[in-house]
């Protein structure tokens, strides 16, 4: 009887103090939870040191090695864990894929620089100069697929085919200001996940008050980053047309972020692109929808001739 009662208080002062933890602490807890569940799935987490800076990423490989090279790019204000369901999904495909952490956000490191999608985009180059990959397939989401396409562009050497996920990269009327990624308040938090998504998900407050706190530790990353993309020095608008790799535009049908009309026009300016439409997904469609994304992407890169031109929707999950 005294046993049980022991084993009891236990069990209870556990649950106790993992509430408490995860109360006061909810993102560290969530952080080391999608973690776990990547390490459990076969996808490493390492540092290298490119171009004077250190660098995390994710790595992962099919279950026998191998594998063709795949090099994810995340967006603003994102980070490796941004791929999570979509990296070992790809390489289960037969991708060997590298997803670093771009200068200043998720674990590398965080100097006192500009954060332009220039530096950002040779960032990627020194990274894959110390993977030793000589070229790659190239996928980038939001802000990622604007530095893919910078990096097709003046890189072509490195680039094999490519991928853009809800990208930035041309001028479109944005309907928000720059504080929408920097939020001060719950109020802020609520409208940054209604523009990222048409199925929001409710931030209790405990969790808002963690988010506003990473944010003002991590948010001058975020504002320069965002300085440095609206001063239109790097915008892509008359360059597209000389992209020569063969390309997949994929968008949520309701993205309000970066509106589909965007992504038709960046398919209509690249060569041969085809594009595809991930319907009732907004801008985390990768994330949300990462099934029928993951499908039309493998199908892209796997072809043995490429897509050239075509637009085609699918069902979102």
């Amino acid at each position: 009887m005294r046993t049980g009662l022991r084993i009891l208080s236990v069990v209870v002062l556990v649950l106790v103090v993992g509430g408490l933890v995860f109360y006061f602490h909810p993102l560290w807890v969530t952080d080391q939870q999608l973690r776990l569940a990547l390490w459990r799935e076969g996808v490493k987490s390492d540092y290298v040191e490119a171009g004077g800076y250190r660098l995390h990423y994710f790595e992962a490989q099919p279950a026998g090695g191998g594998g063709t090279p795949l090099l994810l790019v995340h967006g603003l204000g994102a980070r490796g864990e941004d791929w999570a369901k979509m990296i070992p999904a790809l390489a289960a495909q037969g991708f060997h894929v590298y997803v670093p952490d771009l200068l200043g956000y998720g674990r590398s490191q965080k100097p006192d620089v500009s954060y332009s999608i220039s530096m950002e985009e040779d960032v990627v180059v020194k990274y894959m100069q110390a993977m030793h990959l000589a070229k790659a397939d190239v996928g980038g989401w939001s802000m990622g697929g604007w530095i893919s396409m910078k990096l097709a562009l003046d890189h072509p050497e490195l680039v094999d085919r490519l991928v853009v996920y809800d990208s930035a990269g041309i001028y479109f009327p944005a309907s928000f200001g720059p504080e929408l990624f920097v939020p001060a308040d719950q109020a802020g938090i609520t409208q940054l996940m209604k523009m990222l998504s048409p199925h929001p998900r409710v931030v209790p407050g405990f969790v808002g008050e963690a988010i506003l706190r990473r944010i003002a530790g991590n948010g001058w990353v975020v504002e320069r980053s965002m300085s440095a993309m609206t001063n239109g020095h790097d915008l892509l608008d008359f360059r597209l047309h000389d992209v020569k790799e063969p390309t997949l535009v994929v968008w949520g049908s309701h993205d309000d972020l970066i509106p589909l009309s965007t992504g038709e026009k960046i398919h209509g300016l690249i060569p041969g692109s085809s594009l595809l439409v991930v319907d009732g997904c907004g801008h985390l469609a990768p994330a949300e929808c990462w099934k029928p994304v993951v499908k039309g992407t493998v199908e892209f890169l796997k072809a043995e001739s490429p897509a050239t031109g075509g637009e085609k929707t699918v069902a979102g999950n």
